[in-house]
This record gives C-alpha cells, structure tokens and sequence, in this order.
C-alpha cells in the first residue's frame, strides 16, 4: 500500500491522524480546495486531547444530549408519544420505504451486470485490506448480528402463526396481521408464506441499502479523494456547497440516525440477553436488570474501542463468527436436518414467487404486515446504514464494484436465508410435527430460548446464544462509535479515542433511555423517525454514485 497521504489530508507526523490510502492506479480525483478537518476545533480538557468538527458535533451532541435528559424526566408519559410517531411515520409513508428500498435493490443489480462493476475502489492497482474470511466476518457481524439471534426464530413464527389464523376483517378493514392474503388453515403454505416474508425482510433488500452506503462512500473517498464522511457522497449534486451547511445537515442526519439505529439494536439484544439469563439461571427480567446489562455491555465495548479496529473489533468478529456457525451448526445436526437441507431450497423459491407481491408498495391490503412488519424493518436498516456502510466501505478498499456489491449483497443474503431456515424451520416444526406450543407461546425475546429447549444440551445452546447476543451488542457499538467518530471528526480515520469513548458511553444511555420511556415502542419509534429524512438522502446518493462511476477508468 502507498504511504503517502490523499493531497486531501497533511502528513501523519503533522497532524498524528491516520491518512486515508491514496489510490493506487488510475483515479478520477475531484479537486476542491476543501482539506480534512479545516472546520475542526482542536484543544484539551485537562490530559484529553479533543479534535472535533464545528458544528456537526456540538448540534449532535446537544440533541442527543437533550433527548435523553427529556426523556428520563418523562419516562412515564412519553410511551405514547413514542408509539403515534411510529404509527404516523410507518402508516403514512409505507409506500415511500417500500418503494424506496426496491430502488437500492435495482441499482445494486444494475451495477453488478453493467461495465461499471469494473470499477476498482482504491484505484486500478489497488490491492484488498482484508482476506475474504476476515471480510466475510466483519460484513456479517456489523451488518445483522443481534436482529438475527432476536428475530431468526420470532419472526417465522410469527408470520407462521398470523398466516394459518387467515385474514379478519372488521367495518372493513383488516386487523390481521398476516402477510398478503394469509393461508387459512394450511400449515404447510404457512409455513411457506411465513418463510418468505421473514427472508424478505432479511436478504437481498436490507443487504442493497447497506451495500448502496457502503459503495458510495468507499468511492468517493478511496477513488475521488474526498473525506470518509456521508456528505462527500453529495458532492456531485451541491458541489462545494457540501462543505457548507448543506453537508453539516446530512453529516447531522448521518449521526442522528446511526444512533438512533444503532439504539434499537441495543435495546433488542438486552431485552433478549435478559431474558435468557431469566430462562437459564433465573434472573430477574426487569427494567433495572435490562438497564445493568446495558451499562455492563457498554463497559465492555469501550475496552474493544479503545483496542481499536483489527485488536477490537476484527477479532471479536471472527469469534462471533465461529460461535454463530458452531449454534448454526448444531440446530441443523440436531434439528430436523432433512427439513431444513430441502428447507433452504424451497424457502428461496417461495422468497421469489413471492417477492413481487410483497415489494409491491402500492394498494396493498396487508396494511398491519406491510406497515408494521416491513416499512419499519427498512427504516430500521436506512437508520443503521451510515454506521454499517462507512464500515463496510472501511474495510472493503481493493474489491472491484462487481466483486463488493455481489458480495455484499448475494452471500450474507444466503447466511441469513439458511439460519432463518434453520431456526425458523425447526420451531415451526416443533409446532407442527411435536405439538409443543411453549415456543409460539413465548414473548418475542424468549422464543429463540424456547426452541433451543426442545433439542438436547439447552444449557449450553442457551448460553451460546446469549454471548452471541452479547458479543453482537459489542461489535455494533464499537464499530457504530468508529463510524459516529469519524463523521463528528470532520472525516478523520483516527481522531482521539476518548472521542469515540463518548460516543460508545451515548450508545447505552440512548438504549436505556428508549428502554424506561417505552420499551420496544420507543426504541422502534426513533428508528423509523431518523430513518424517513435520511432516506431521502440516500436515493439522492443513488444518482451521485451512477455519476461518479461513470467518471471512472476501467
């Protein structure tokens, strides 16, 4: 790799940040005038060195600052509010996050089977960072970790079980929540309907708009020179305005959602490890409980952020990582493995069959599935893109366009289809074929505990999964405050690590937040807000991108 620093960024020994790689190859740089960190405050608080970007940092941190303070005051009144924001937002703009995510999917698409996929990110000779296997690891853990461990056995059941109810229709409108028009009293399309609902929400769309962020952001930092931040993606449609207020407002949004996102996440994976301490060693499962976890997991996450990058977070995925495959493994063994070998296959055909109709964000009469199921999940993955996609664009320098949207989007896809078959595939046979109801019976965060209870050696399984949860909720907030620091940093790679010591502290105090003022609601509520306005600032980048590849040599 080329030592010498991007013309965007001083000499490491001047400014002790970290350059980003200058391309190696042919590029077609952008010139501005703009260099990293010209809008930054540098000074001490006593022995703390703070490099920070004037104003996207203080506006960010006042806000979240202000939103957790307000909402502890008023942890019991603003549940409500909470819930009629997310209503409103999922309800009235279903259309718009469906239609939306259909377009990340066709660009995606479009760009691995047109010329432009030749494009090199880093430059025509540049070289991967990371090997496949450590690449593989990183994109999954960052991607999807704790929504898989919550959802993988909620989900399929859930859909299973409003599926076979069939559809209820009262003054004319439907109350169910079944997807499409249900399969009354057919288990075994069902089954098929709930399958292919759940990988929709898991595979190629979720995987298009983390793949979307992720390619323009490593272009125009690797390829055009400009800062690893979310504005420099705009440059082409503000030009320099971008450096002005209109960036700072993006980079704010950028923020905003990756914390509120992030938030969520965190506030599922406590609900979930508290609940299988409870299950395994008969914990309480309360509030002071979930908040413990989330002061505890915190503590541990800034010890990885301050490991940094390959010490911290590369390693602690590739050891989730091993322990997701070792439980993927075992459920498959132990379960009914025939079921789900044949599974896999047939749930990916009935995801096509059904693909059409349940992207379709027009005239749809599943109003409860497709507004309360799939308009929040892709909110919920727009919010998490910054964070994921900076990410994966920090880690992904050297792959063709080809080569990073094909793997981006087509091999977590079929992880994510195999371990929903897996662990979907076996509760809803433990309902069909055994009989037993605990596992359709349990609260969302304790069914994949329930399942796990139905196949032999469950107190090692169990606890396998809940350091899963644990070890997820570490790798997401250490690479979200990574990726939060950096935007709030003006584009520095490796600003001072108390900055990104903060942010992690933020993390848990949103999480405990949404937590005590409204539990799933909250938490689901501030996804789906920051999610809508940073979604019109995502298709917006579609553009951006088609017209920075095609300035591109290749």
């Amino acid at each position: 790799m080329d030592d010498q620093p991007t013309r965007q960024e001083p000499p490491v020994e001047e400014t002790g940040i970290e350059p980003i790689p200058a391309p190696e190859g042919e590029t077609t740089l952008i010139e501005t005038d703009y260099t990293v960190g010209q809008s930054n405050v540098e000074f001490k608080l006593g022995p703390i060195p703070v490099d920070i970007h004037n104003p996207v940092f203080p506006i960010s941190g006042v806000i979240i600052l202000a939103f957790v303070i307000l909402t502890l005051a008023f942890q019991n009144s603003v549940e409500p509010l909470f819930v009629g924001l997310r209503d409103w937002l999922t309800g009235a703009f279903d259309w718009f996050f469906l239609g939306a995510a259909n377009v990340f999917v066709i660009l995606c698409l479009v760009l691995i089977v047109t010329p432009l996929g030749r494009v090199r990110l880093g430059g025509k000779e540049a070289t991967p960072d990371y090997s496949y296997t450590g690449w593989f690891a990183m994109l999954f853990a960052a991607g999807m970790g704790i929504g898989l461990m919550f959802y993988g056995v909620s989900e399929p059941i859930s859909h299973y079980s409003t599926a076979l109810g069939g559809t209820t229709v009262e003054n004319g409108v439907r109350t169910d929540w079944a997807p499409l028009g249900a399969a009354a009293g057919d288990p075994a399309e069902a089954a098929r309907l709930g399958m292919a609902a759940t990988i929709f929400h898991w595979a190629l769309h979720p995987w298009a708009i983390y793949a979307t962020v992720a390619l323009a952001l490593a272009l125009f930092s690797y390829n055009k020179g400009l800062p690893l931040t979310i504005r420099s993606i705009f440059y082409p449609i503000f030009g320099e305005r971008v450096w002005g207020w209109t960036g700072h407002i993006i980079d704010i949004l950028a923020v905003l959602a990756t914390l509120f996102g992030l938030a969520t996440s965190l506030g599922f994976g406590a609900e979930q490890a508290n609940a299988g301490l409870a299950f395994l060693f008969g914990l309480p499962n309360d509030d002071t409980s979930k908040v413990v976890l989330i002061l505890v997991i915190t503590a541990v996450a800034l010890v990885s952020v301050v490991a940094g990058l390959d010490a911290g977070v590369k390693r602690l995925s590739e050891i989730n990582m091993v322990l997701a495959a070792l439980l993927l493994g075992f459920v498959v063994l132990v379960g009914p493995t025939m079921l789900i070998l044949t599974g896999f296959f047939q749930n990916l055909w009935a995801y096509a069959e059904y693909l059409p109709a349940l992207s379709n964000p027009i005239g749809r009469e599943d109003e409860n599935f497709s507004q309360g199921w799939t308009a929040f999940y892709w909110a919920w993955w727009i919010s998490w893109s910054p964070f994921v996609g900076m990410f994966i664009a920090r880690v992904s320098r050297g792959r063709t366009v080809r080569e990073f949207v094909t793997c981006v989007l087509i091999i977590p896809s079929m992880v994510s289809v195999l371990w929903m078959t897996a662990f979907g595939g076996t509760a809803i046979d433990q309902i069909v074929s055994q009989g037993m109801s605990a596992v359709q019976d349990a609260p969302l965060e304790l069914k994949l505990f329930e399942m796990l209870a139905g196949l032999p050696w469950t107190a090692i399984t169990s606890f396998i999964g809940i350091v899963l949860v644990i070890v997820f909720f570490v790798t997401s907030s250490d690479s979200g405050s990574l990726v939060i620091d950096t935007i709030t940093a003006g584009g520095k790679v490796n600003a001072p690590v108390p900055q990104r010591v903060f942010w992690a502290i933020f993390e848990g105090l949103i999480a405990v937040a949404l937590l005590l003022g409204g539990g799933l609601a909250a938490l689901q509520a501030m996804a789906v807000s920051t999610g809508f306005p940073f979604t019109i600032v995502l298709l917006l980048g579609c553009y951006a991108i088609v017209k920075g590849l095609m300035d591109e040599p290749r």
